[in-house]
């Protein structure tokens, strides 16, 4: 059965509508509608990701040396000590020392946030960002 639509009346101030209007033609959504349940849907991943109770997934970006010692070892044990949370994880070089891996982690809030931590907290990581997500039912 296909979900039903229910029309909500929304008033706001006219500076809000026009930075609505704003970011829905900077981001290219078709519509006010969409703009709103987007973020509605983030709101839902972020309550998902406050409730232990469900598995979620992290997608964790790193930029770091690859020269630096022990460094890669260090990130591949990690890893392995957490092999029922990471799902897979890409690895590209950007140039001679730096390389750019994406780590797909699935598991609780917590076990995410702390795989994220022990690789990000690695000496000779240069940047790292842990983006949530979760399995969206609205």
């Amino acid at each position: 059965m296909k979900d039903s639509i229910v029309r909500i009346s929304l008033s706001i101030p006219k500076e809000l509508a026009n930075f609505l209007d704003n970011q829905v033609l900077k981001n290219n959504y078709s519509s006010r509608s969409e703009f709103i349940r987007d973020l509605l849907r983030e709101i839902s991943v972020n309550e998902e990701w406050t409730e232990e109770k469900d598995d979620v997934i992290g997608i964790l970006t790193i930029v770091y040396d690859h020269h630096k010692r022990e460094l890669t070892q260090k990130m591949i044990d990690i890893q392995h000590n957490h092999y029922l949370n990471v799902l897979c994880s890409t690895h590209i070089h950007l140039d001679h020392y730096n390389c750019l891996e994406v780590i797909i982690i699935k598991g609780k809030p917590q076990e995410i946030i702390d795989v994220s931590n022990n690789i990000s907290g690695l000496n000779g990581v240069k940047f790292a960002k842990l983006i949530k997500t979760a399995n969206i039912k609205l």
